[in-house]
């Protein structure tokens, strides 16, 4: 199986370092490149065509929601996720629509940012738990009313426990091990969900459930 091939796209030196850094050590990643602007990351793409982008927002000549979109437009294959220090909705959101598979902040610990890189890449939407809160606050503080699941949407009490979880914040891994089954049962579940809910990710799953009153941090 080939390597993982991450571009790493950040302003400051010493981030894109330090990332650069910790991105490599795993035996199934490879750092093919680094970017200190959204423009330099559009052609870096172009040209060396990894796997991951891991992008921060604010950067000077184009910033990175702007470079996502192009980015996902242009190679669908391609996945981006977010790695900033900004957590407000008015950040999160459009980075999400820009078509960002995760948004995490720099306070992460390497190892979820290595975890994240991986699930991305396999289809998963990769979220910090302080951003799940944030977009499901977000849901219920627009005072809409709660939605009713019809019969075909209805879940499972197995798969209502895996949403539960999942508006934690937590990884398909964790989830397992919380409900005491395979990762591979949490992923079928997860599938299943999304197919009764028409949900594309993990992100629509969240503010479906949160519209259905299902999770709340309230």
């Amino acid at each position: 199986m080939s390597n993982i091939r991450i571009l790493v796209v950040d302003d400051d030196a010493l981030v894109r370092r330090a990332l650069v850094t910790f991105l490599s050590s795993p035996s199934d990643m490879e750092v093919i490149g680094e970017a200190s602007n959204g423009a330099e990351a559009v052609e870096a793409v172009a040209r060396e065509h990894p796997d991951v982008v891991v992008m921060d927002l604010q950067m000077p000549v184009m910033d990175g929601v702007e470079a996502m979109a192009r980015i996902t437009t242009d190679w669908p294959d391609v996945r981006v996720l977010a790695v900033t220090t900004f957590g407000t909705i008015e950040r999160v959101l459009p980075a999400l629509r820009a078509g960002a598979s995760g948004y995490l902040l720099k306070d992460a610990e390497p190892e979820d940012i290595i975890a994240a890189a991986r699930s991305v890449l396999g289809g998963a939407a990769m979220l910090s738990a302080s951003i799940t809160e944030l977009l499901v606050n977000s849901v219920q503080a627009a005072r809409q009313p709660v939605v009713q699941l019809t019969s075909a949407e209805e879940l499972s009490g197995r798969e209502a426990d895996v949403v539960r979880e999942l508006g934690l914040g937590k990884s398909n891994q964790e989830i397992a091990l919380a409900l005491h089954v395979s990762e591979g049962t949490i992923k079928a579940q997860l599938s299943s969900i999304m197919m009764k809910w028409g949900a594309r990710d993990r992100v629509q799953v969240l503010i479906r459930a949160a519209r259905a009153g299902l999770i709340s941090f309230q």
